[in-house]
């Protein structure tokens, strides 16, 4: 199989008090290798639940879900978190860097816990530093960094354990327009390079940056489409 995710009807919902939420209500969606999909849908679409399901941190009422041709909506937690840990690399809105910690040893942590040798896990990581542009600034920590940097860093960490899957969530949130540009440049480039990607926004002209769109609203697809990805200036 060439697709990296494919859902089957997939639901989640929840029951709160008396009521139930059906937040994703029966989707269907093949994302091919090397791809870059934005996800995108108003408050209450349903994109966070189906991004939480995707990214193996929830699991499906009901349906079925593959992974990099691995069946994972019946796992385990336990065996959920093996999969996040080998086939995703998350970059989150707010970072998530150790303050105190240099680049370098930021980039390193996943690898530190997939108990990577010392030499070789600053080799992985310095590479991962050079490949987003930060080769001169692997000693400096993220206080002393711009936003659009400590974006980077998260990015090289995300990449750190070469996953098949790179999940984005809202990552230009806390970033200006000029820094999101920036950012934007680094996923085209990983996507030109074979990375898929996969984008959650709620923000047009980021999504506009993306080779494709799926749209949510009330927890099932409204529209899929091809995209021209908007061209950002060097």
């Amino acid at each position: 199989m060439s697709a990296i995710i494919r859902t089957e009807g997939l639901t989640k919902h929840y029951v709160l008090g008396a009521e139930t939420v059906r937040a994703v209500r029966g989707v269907d969606l093949l994302i091919e290798r090397g791809e870059f999909v934005a996800i995108m849908g108003p408050s209450g679409s349903g994109k966070s639940t189906f991004m939480n399901m995707i990214g193996c941190l929830d699991t499906p009422t009901s349906g079925r879900y593959w992974l990099n041709s691995q069946l994972v909506s019946d796992l385990s937690d336990d065996q959920l978190a093996r999969v996040r840990n080998r086939e995703i690399g998350f970059v989150f809105q707010t970072f998530n860097l150790l303050p105190r910690a240099t680049a370098l040893h930021n980039v390193e942590l996943p690898l530190i816990y997939a108990g990577v040798s010392s030499r070789e896990r600053r080799r992985r990581a310095a590479e991962k530093l050079e490949l987003v542009g930060l080769g001169d600034r692997m000693d400096h920590k993220p206080p002393e960094m711009s936003g659009g940097q400590r974006q980077r860093v998260a990015v090289a960490r995300a990449l750190v354990n070469e996953p098949a899957l790179l999940l984005a969530d809202e990552p230009t949130g806390n970033l200006d327009s000029v820094t999101s540009e920036e950012v934007m440049r680094q996923f085209a480039e990983l996507n030109a390079q074979g990375q898929t990607i996969v984008l959650v926004t709620h923000e047009h002209d980021i999504a506009a940056h993306a080779r494709r769109q799926v749209h949510l609203k009330d927890g099932i697809i409204e529209r899929d489409f091809l995209n021209v990805p908007v061209e950002i200036n060097a």
